[in-house]
């Protein structure tokens, strides 16, 4: 077994990649050799910005020799054409959310993956962080009792008044549902295990939405998806949750998730964060009791870390691309429904894993 830091390179040179790098760079166990991207200017300022040698186009990721990982960072419509060119290439890949766009494509790369004895990983990797991971101790504890229902909410009048670029995030793969759904989604599914079925009404108000800032400020552009999604949400263990997904309020609240069990109910931080404040009201009591929460919150790149430490070890790692199939299979799930009427079910099944212990550091030298 191959021992030292795991070598990675990054496709995608956008806003994101500037999360992922400033982590990417300082975790130890890692060693980032090169960025990439369509246009290779990008991956050269990109680089230099984060002190990494190598730059150019996705050819150069794909082919490095001491590259193991691929961290997929392009846009939703070409996730599954570069996670299949990194597998095809004998690297594993970690990707952005969503995992793929449809179930047939995501069904594809698993298969893949596994013809290919390579692994997949998907964001989220919010869950890995100290608030969510405090979360699952107090759950596996029994602190709540059984958990039987939840509710998410996510609400803003949508990201074209900040984002310099926004249209992709109202295409298809997008929408409310799409981008921010993963995060609340793999939340409650490490809460609550699988999804059983789903129903769900949606809407979309404007056909058509401004940008607000950058250079392209004024400029028009269509709106393809909902922009509002309320679902209702069946587990195959017994327990149920509701969950709004909207671009469409002038009110910003976003960040909401609250679990109740048959002792306690406990207000989780938000899903798109590592960290955040944790409370829990039990059965008697008047008032919240804020919880301290335990483990990192460095930010986007542990699921990376994580695969790259389980890759030495031969351990499962945690946010695996069956986990984000089975997100993905829910979402589109909700978007049947809200073509249909009806409730759908869901037929895939994410597996379910441990949370980190309380010790684990990104920035320990491991390997």
């Amino acid at each position: 077994m191959s021992r030292g830091p795991v070598g990675v390179a990054v496709i995608g040179a956008g806003v994101i990649s500037k999360e992922y790098l400033k982590n990417l760079t300082a975790f130890p166990d890692l060693t980032v050799h090169a960025v990439t991207d369509l246009l290779p200017d990008a991956a050269k300022a990109r680089a230099r910005e984060y002190g990494i040698a190598e730059h150019g186009t996705p050819e150069l990721a794909l082919h490095h020799p001491d590259v193991e990982i691929i961290v997929n960072l392009t846009t939703p419509a070409a996730h599954v054409e570069i996670a299949t060119a990194a597998l095809r290439a004998g690297k594993h890949v970690w990707s952005e959310k969503p995992f793929a766009l449809d179930r047939e494509s995501g069904l594809g790369l698993l298969k893949e993956a596994d013809d290919a004895g390579l692994r997949l990983g998907c964001a989220p990797d919010t869950f890995l962080g100290a608030g969510l991971q405090t979360a699952r101790r107090i759950i596996e504890r029994g602190d709540i009792g059984v958990p039987l229902t939840a509710h998410t909410l996510f609400q803003t009048p949508g990201p074209e008044s900040w984002h310099p670029s926004p249209a992709f995030l109202f295409q298809r793969g997008a929408g409310p549902l799409f981008d921010m759904g993963p995060y609340y989604l793999t939340a409650l599914v490490q809460a609550l295990g699988s999804v059983r079925r789903v129903s769900a009404v949606g809407s979309t108000s404007r056909a058509t939405r401004t940008i607000g800032s950058g250079p392209r400020a004024g400029e028009q552009f269509a709106v393809e998806v909902p922009t509002h999604v309320s679902a209702l949400i069946e587990f195959a263990s017994g327990g149920s949750a509701n969950s709004t997904f909207s671009f469409e309020s002038p009110h910003t609240r976003m960040g909401f998730v609250e679990i109740t069990g048959t002792e306690a109910t406990l207000s989780l931080p938000d899903p798109n964060a590592f960290d955040g404040e944790l409370k829990i009201w039990g059965a008697g009591e008047s008032e919240w009791t804020t919880v301290a929460t335990t483990g990192p919150a460095d930010g986007r790149g542990l699921g990376v870390l994580d695969m790259a430490r389980s890759l030495r070890s031969g351990e499962p790692h945690r946010a695996t691309g069956k986990l984000a199939h089975h997100v993905l299979d829910t979402m589109v799930s909700v978007s049947e429904s809200i073509d249909t009427g009806a409730f759908v079910d869901v037929t895939s099944a994410a597996p379910m894993c441990g949370p980190h212990p309380e010790d684990w550091s990104p920035c320990a030298a491991t390997l």
